[in-house]
């Protein structure tokens, strides 16, 4: 069988504790150094396009206002349903609408550190790039005056923070989110029941037109999982952030590799070709099932892979500008 490449489960042992920015848990330092990107997203003006990956974590920010500003020469990128036809038909040239940016909107986010987020191939676990996710939402929140709640699901227990704009509440709930984080490490239930509870808290707190965004691997999703997304896109502006780990993209290099949980050993052998195609498949397809039925909702799912760093998302804003 030759020489095994191995690969562990990197699990959190009870009674010991492990080093802070490690990649097994999402520290409150880490979750509070977030505001530092929260920042760039607000006042970079200048950036009007950005990676397939975080790209509309800032733009869901920028609502159409009610109350027009101005108006003035249409410019590329401007929506087109602001166009003014009586300005545009007297001058002869496209003129646009110009509104005030809406305030005191309420931001949700619904953060999965359940069982199904504890995996991570090489920089951190999917768990830890969701809750610094979260928090990253959180801060822009609240440089925008905009009101942030968040549902934590660990998929046992679900926890509320109803929206608010207030810098010791979301301290607050980034506490809460590093606590739950650490104490995940240790579970290993999931329960159904509880999953839609916490989905259904989501849909009666957050007001109408308010912006949702369900951060997870998205792990059993099934008939009840998109019966809960379609009553959230009734009265909500819905975001499903796809966190995901490069093994679960597609297939290890050639080789035999052993994968080791509670005892209980796996030898998978990705040699074959035809092998490594099935496997990018399968997450392709099931991948592309969701983007459909996202669409058809008028949701949009948006994929974050968990090797990205943030500082290397913010170079890419940056070449794109």
């Amino acid at each position: 069988m030759g020489k095994l490449k191995k690969i562990t489960s990197r699990l959190f042992k009870t009674g010991s504790k492990p080093k802070i920015g490690n990649g097994l848990y999402a520290s409150l330092e880490e979750l509070m150094d977030m505001r530092k990107f929260a920042g760039y997203l607000q006042t970079s003006r200048k950036i009007k396009s950005f990676s397939t990956q975080v790209g509309d974590i800032r733009s869901v920010f920028k609502g159409r206002g009610i109350e027009m500003e101005e108006i003035r020469e249409y410019a590329f990128g401007d929506d087109v349903r602001d166009i003014d036809w009586r300005v545009t038909a007297r001058k002869e040239k496209p003129y646009t609408k110009i509104y005030l940016e809406e305030r005191d909107r309420e931001i949700y986010a619904w953060l999965d550190l359940s069982p199904l987020m504890l995996f991570g191939s090489s920089c951190e676990l999917k768990a830890v790039t969701a809750a610094k996710i979260a928090a990253l939402l959180g801060w822009v929140s609240l440089n925008n005056k905009d009101r942030f709640g968040c549902v934590i699901f660990d998929g046992r227990q679900s926890w509320l923070f109803k929206a608010k704009n207030d810098r010791a509440y979301l301290a607050a709930v980034l506490k809460k989110t590093a606590e739950v984080s650490l104490g995940a490490l240790s579970n290993t239930e999931i329960s159904a029941e509880e999953k839609v509870r916490s989905l259904k808290w989501l849909q009666a707190n957050a007001k109408s037109k308010a912006s949702v965004f369900l951060i997870s691997s998205f792990g059993g999703w099934g008939a009840e999982f998109e019966h809960e997304i379609a009553a959230l896109t009734q009265k909500s502006r819905l975001f499903l952030i796809n966190v995901f780990d490069k093994l679960e993209e597609k297939a290890p290099t050639a080789g035999q590799y052993m994968a080791e949980y509670r005892g209980q050993k796996l030898i998978l052998d990705s040699s074959n070709k035809t092998y490594r195609k099935e496997y990018a498949a399968y997450f392709a397809q099931k991948h592309e099932q969701q983007v459909v039925f996202c669409r058809r909702l008028g949701c949009r799912m948006i994929d974050f892979s968990s090797e990205m760093s943030f500082i290397g998302g913010l170079k890419i804003f940056q070449r794109k500008s």
